[in-house]
Parts: C-alpha cells; sequence; structure tokens
C-alpha cells in the first residue's frame, strides 16, 4: 500500500475564549435588534396600525398669556360718501369732472326741468289770485261791518227819542194837557224802538262772526297756496345740485346733457376728512367681535390706534366686513383703498392653559385630541374654550406638558389608539 500523510497530520484545538466572544457579540446585537422592534411592536399590538411622524404635527400644552386677536388687511375707505340723486326729471348739465376737489355749497351740476317751472309759475299765479280774493273779502266784510254799525246807532237814536217822548207825554198827562192814550202810544214806541235796538245789536255781532270766519277762510286758502309755492320754490332751487361736504367728486353715472328720470344717480362725492379702514373678518370671529374694541392700523412705517366703529350683519363667502374708525387726529396722506394692516384685539388674559391650533380643532370638533405617550397617539377626550389666530385655550382634559397632535389626526380614522413610526 502506498503510505499517506495521515501519520503527519495535527488536530489542533479552537480557543474556547473566541467562540465565547463571537456567542456574546450576537447576543448583544439580538438585544439591540429587540430594543430597538420593541416600540413598534407594542405600537402594532396597542393600536393596530401605525402612523409616520413625518405626517403629524406636534405641540406641547404650555400655560401662559393668552391673546384673542384678529389679524387682517384693510383697506381706507371714506366714512361719508354720499350719492347725489337728479330731484327731478329733466336734462343734467355737470359743473365737474371726476376727481376733482370741491368745497361744501359748490354747484356740482344743474337740472333743467321746464314742467317744474311751469308749475311753479301757475301755482304763484293762484296765489296771487287768492291774496286778491283775500282783500276783496276783508273790504267786503269792512263795508257790511259798517253798515250793521250805522244800523245799529240808528236804532240807539231811535230809543232815545222815544224815551224822550214818553216824558214829555208823561208830564203833559199830569199837567192835563194829553191824554192817557197818549202816554201808553208813547210807551208802545219807546218799546218798539228798544226790540229794534236789540235785534240790530244782535245781527251786527253774528254778521260779524260770519264775516270773520269767510275772511279767515280766504286768508287759510291763501297761506296754503303760500306753501304750495314755497315748497314748488325749494324742489326748483334743488335742481341746482350743490356738494353737502368737502372732499373730492367720484364717480359720475350720467353723461353731459343726458335726460334723466326724477331720483336718477348723478354722481358721489367722497369726504375725504373722515376715512375708516375696512377689514374682512371670518364668520367664526366675527361674532365675538363688537363696536367699540380697540384695534391697531398699521402702514406706511406707522402705526395708529383706532376703534371698530361698524359691523356688517351681512355674510358674503364666510367673511363679515367691519371697519376701524381712527382713534385721534386723521393721518395724513393716505389714500382711498391703500391697503393697510389691521389688528383688534378681542381679549387678553394673562395665565391660560393652551396649545397651538390646527386641524385637530375642526376635525374632532373640539371634543377629543390625539395625545402623544411612549410613541402611541392616544385619543383623550378634551373641553376646549376660547380660540385665537394661532392658539386655542384648553378649559379640561390636559395637562402642562402634554404632547398632542395639532394636524394630521385625520389619519388616525379616529381610532382609540395608534403607534407612531419615524
Amino acid at each position: 500500500m502506498i503510505r499517506d500523510t495521515s501519520q503527519q497530520d495535527t488536530v489542533i484545538a479552537r480557543p474556547r475564549t473566541r467562540r465565547r466572544v463571537v456567542i456574546g457579540a450576537l447576543v448583544l446585537a439580538a438585544l439591540a435588534l429587540c430594543a430597538w422592534t420593541l416600540p413598534q411592536a407594542r405600537h402594532l399590538i396597542a393600536g393596530g396600525s401605525s402612523v409616520s411622524l413625518e405626517r403629524l404635527s406636534l405641540d406641547d400644552v404650555a400655560r401662559g398669556p393668552f391673546v384673542r386677536d384678529i389679524q387682517a388687511e384693510g383697506r381706507v375707505v371714506a366714512a361719508f360718501s354720499p350719492t347725489l340723486f337728479a330731484p327731478a326729471a329733466g336734462a343734467v348739465t355737470l359743473q365737474v369732472h371726476a376727481g376733482d376737489s370741491v368745497r361744501k355749497g359748490q354747484v356740482l351740476a344743474t337740472v333743467a326741468s321746464p314742467e317744474l317751472a311751469a308749475r311753479l309759475a301757475q301755482e304763484r299765479s293762484a296765489a296771487d289770485a287768492l291774496r286778491t280774493d283775500t282783500l276783496r273779502a276783508q273790504v267786503e266784510a269792512g263795508e257790511q261791518r259798517a253798515a250793521l254799525q250805522g244800523a245799529r246807532e240808528n236804532a240807539a237814536i231811535d230809543v232815545k227819542a222815544a224815551e224822550t217822548d214818553l216824558a214829555r207825554q208823561r208830564k203833559a198827562f199830569e199837567a192835563g194837557a194829553a191824554a192817557g192814550m197818549q202816554v201808553d202810544h208813547a210807551r208802545d214806541a219807546l218799546e218798539k224802538a228798544r226790540i229794534a235796538l236789540a235785534h240790530a245789536e244782535a245781527g251786527l255781532h253774528s254778521k260779524d262772526d260770519s264775516l270773520k270766519f269767510d275772511v279767515q277762510a280766504k286768508e287759510q286758502a291763501h297761506a296754503r297756496q303760500v306753501l304750495l309755492v314755497q315748497d314748488l320754490q325749494r324742489q326748483v332751487g334743488e335742481l341746482t345740485v350743490r356738494s353737502p361736504v368737502d372732499g373730492q367728486v367720484g364717480q359720475l353715472f350720467v353723461a353731459e346733457r343726458a335726460s334723466v328720470a326724477k331720483d336718477a344717480q348723478l354722481l358721489t362725492v367722497i369726504d375725504l376728512s373722515a376715512l375708516e379702514v375696512q377689514m374682512q373678518v371670518a364668520e367664526s370671529f366675527a361674532r365675538d367681535l363688537g363696536v367699540g374694541m380697540p384695534g391697531e392700523i398699521v402702514g406706511n412705517g406707522r402705526a395708529w390706534q383706532g376703534k371698530v366703529s361698524a359691523i356688517s350683519p351681512e355674510v358674503v363667502a364666510n367673511q363679515v366686513a367691519a371697519r376701524l374708525r381712527f382713534d385721534g387726529q386723521m393721518p395724513a396722506q393716505l389714500r382711498q383703498n391703500q391697503r393697510l394692516s389691521v389688528r383688534v384685539l378681542l381679549d387678553q388674559r394673562p395665565d391660560v392653559l393652551s396649545v397651538r391650533a390646527g386641524s385637530f380643532i375642526d376635525e374632532s370638533g373640539g371634543q377629543y385630541a390625539y395625545v402623544v405617550r411612549d410613541g402611541v397617539a392616544v385619543k383623550t377626550p378634551v373641553r376646549l374654550g376660547a380660540r385665537s389666530v394661532d392658539r386655542v385655550e384648553i378649559l379640561s382634559g390636559l395637562k402642562p406638558g402634554d404632547r398632542v397632535v395639532v394636524s394630521g389626526a385625520d389619519n388616525f380614522h379616529a381610532e382609540p389608539s395608534v403607534g407612531l413610526s419615524r
């Protein structure tokens, strides 16, 4: 047989120390892997699903000052910008152009109304006729009063004559120079004269009252016609359209020599001495906005204090229009429609528990929030209070230091707990 080298080979035993090192390294790697995968496993077991933190926005609940305000962009508008209308139908003659500066009382336009002018002339003529009737009634009343007064005076003379005749007849009867029948006749004549005097006086008083009523009726008719003439004169005077304020002509609604109907728009005048800032407020904040609230207006490198002067009762495109009036002297060099920044202070409190506002408010309706604990987002009931532009007040359910998912909670699908992964 051929000899081999089996007799020359020697078996070398492996060192036990190296094996132990390798085993220890493998054990450490296994422990590290378990430590790294344990939170994910716990997340999967607790929530049944996992959401990446990159898809979420978190914020810590904190206690501190809480300021509720509204910040928006506003534009300068005229607080008083009257629109002038045609007082009557006619042809318009414009005296100014759009953009012209005007003074109060300055003539802006005239309206030629032949119908109104003719009516004024007719009513003036009627007033003159009524005045003539009034004067004629006064003259006639004076004549009739004089005639009645003369009749009354004649009746009084007759009474005196009858009294004298009766006294003479009595003396003659006592002297035996006259019969008793003559005395009786004189007495009857006196009685008739007295009756005639009483009728004359009564007629004078009654006729005098009747004449006064007739004259008063004529005077009242004339006065009524004078009032009508004065009203027509006022209307004719309004045909000359004047500026009600110092300012600037805005928009012209008619062309030169155009025929317009009554109450047609002619032009607008902008009062540049009284400017306000108009802003659009979200409907959710508008209910907390009130007239008189303080605000700040910023523009042209300056800041001015203001107050809310008006709030529109109408909601348009989920927004409400509000106006701020400058508190104090009107700033110079402001222009209509100029853009300014506006901030209105609604509320300010020094110690409030709050968290950054986010979409979780609308998604949950303010009833719950997801709080992150040990890598798990837990659905927690909460009660929210006032809201500002960037923060919301926490009334109950959370404590300082809690980490809350403020946006992206729609990925949780309202599950009670959800695991979070990196």
